[in-house]
């Protein structure tokens, strides 16, 4: 008998994956592929979308071709901020744009003026001024003023998730989470779409629920397919729909991003500029987020650190937490960030002026380096920490999930709230597979672990 199964094609900066859900969520078969690049029309590099075009289409249609599994459903998980300009037909216009090519300050700048001023503009859109196609509003304007000639024949405005799913369904959908996150669009007072947005005939289409399905047809099966969503919010899914207590989910990686969403304040000025701001739900609940560049920062200490101390690239993992050593370094170092001589900010340059000649061996560098990360993450969390605080639990994700030390001093700071590393993997794809099982019929969510019981911290 063919495994009914839900496929999420999860698509990142880095890897493109398919990942195939049993009817209780067990991850029963994943395949990943990582493409070349191209650059687009100014020479900047993006994703090569026919390339993965065509993979998804092939993948699908060869899995189920060949029967083993029976696909009840697709989804689809996909980095923010990017827009797919579409013609009447439904065909690209443009390459899907990498969201960090920088545009010239004035687009934004003219929105601000009409719009009550930069803090005030970013408030309502929750969204920091990022200077860049990030912020994915400034995309549809840049392109209307830039490239005339192709704006005008823009019929359709799609979020990235919402593209790829129109690959199958060839139905032309926005929805919440990819409209929420940093795009500048969406009015967080009113609850929808910016105003400047119609004045400036940006031809977005009215959201619908994240649990809608469509029909697509794959080598003559009819499959019901989502309409997709932005992976940060999707990670958040599985939290939600099964955690007991409210809580923070802090997803560690290459940018670590503190969650909660359960704080309703609105965003202040000071939090937007301290890189905080607002998703969105699958149900348009607000989500406070802010943001940390903690993964980047470590695997650049710790090269610095291995050259330095003549150690093995993966010595730092065998590095335990030690409640001697943190104390002498505390006594030794006192406040004094060693690894961030000129601050977060100034990161790259700083980098170059570290002094590891203070530190008596590579443990204790490597103890000082992830006390001053936890530190400032924990700045970060509390970003997102309201002054009425309801949450009980942070679940920590990802990367740093696994490193003894942070988990440790984490939980020392926040000994008021269960700290517990995450035993979900795989979870913006998890997360896909789950709001399209809403409607779909003997998938349970019974099993499902939210945390590992070898490294819960109290």
């Amino acid at each position: 008998m063919e495994t009914k199964v839900i496929a999420v094609f999860d698509i990142g900066k880095t890897n493109k994956k398919i990942l195939l859900f049993d009817q209780e969520f067990n991850l029963v078969y994943q395949y990943e592929e990582k493409f070349s690049t191209t650059r687009d029309e100014d020479g900047f590099e993006c994703d090569d979308i026919q390339l993965i075009e065509n993979w998804m289409v092939n993948t699908l249609s060869a899995l189920v071709k060949e029967g083993k599994f029976d696909i009840q459903a697709i989804n689809f998980s996909t980095y923010g901020a990017s827009l797919a300009f579409l013609d009447k037909e439904g065909k690209l216009l443009t390459p899907i744009y990498n969201y960090l090519k920088e545009v010239k300050p004035e687009i934004q700048e003219a929105l601000f003026q009409e719009y009550g001023g930069v803090d005030e503009f970013c408030r309502q859109t929750a969204s920091p001024a990022l200077g860049m196609l990030l912020n994915s509003g400034i995309q549809a304007l840049w392109l209307k003023q830039e490239k005339k000639e192709i704006w005008e024949k823009v019929a359709h405005t799609l979020h990235f998730p919402q593209y790829l799913s129109s690959i199958f369904t060839h139905r032309f959908i926005s929805e919440p989470t990819s409209i929420g996150c940093h795009t500048f669009m969406w009015n967080f007072d009113q609850m929808q779409y910016h105003a400047y947005l119609k004045k400036e005939d940006v031809k977005l289409p009215e959201p619908v629920r994240n649990d809608e399905l469509y029909s697509a047809i794959i080598q003559g099966k009819e499959i019901k397919t989502g309409v997709g969503i932005h992976d940060s919010s999707a990670s958040l899914v599985p939290y939600l729909q099964k955690s007991k207590d409210e809580f923070i989910l802090l997803s560690t990686g290459t940018w670590c991003i503190s969650m909660n969403p359960f704080n309703k304040e609105a965003l202040t000025t000071n939090q937007l500029k301290n890189d905080c701001l607002c998703f969105l739900t699958p149900e348009m609940q607000q989500v406070k987020s802010s943001r940390l560049f903690m993964g980047h920062f470590h695997e650049e200490c710790v090269v610095k650190l291995n050259d330095y101390f003549a150690a093995d690239k993966n010595k730092f993992r065998s590095i335990n937490y030690s409640e001697e050593l943190e104390k002498s370094v505390n006594q030794k170092y006192g406040k004094v960030l060693r690894f961030f001589p000129l601050g977060i900010e100034k990161f790259g340059e700083g980098l170059k002026k570290i002094d590891l000649s203070v530190f008596a061996d590579f443990e204790e560098a490597y103890t000082c380096l992830v006390m001053e990360l936890t530190e400032l993450c924990i700045r970060s969390i509390n970003l997102v920490i309201p002054k009425k605080d309801t949450t009980k639990t942070i679940y920590v994700s990802g990367g740093f999930s696994r490193n003894v030390i942070f988990v440790r001093l984490l939980s020392k700071y926040f000994n008021d709230k269960k700290v517990c590393t995450s035993e979900i993997d795989n979870a913006s794809a998890l997360g896909a597979a789950m709001v399209v099982a809403k409607n779909l019929e003997d998938f349970t969510r019974d099993k499902i672990k939210l945390e590992s019981n070898k490294k819960t911290l109290s």
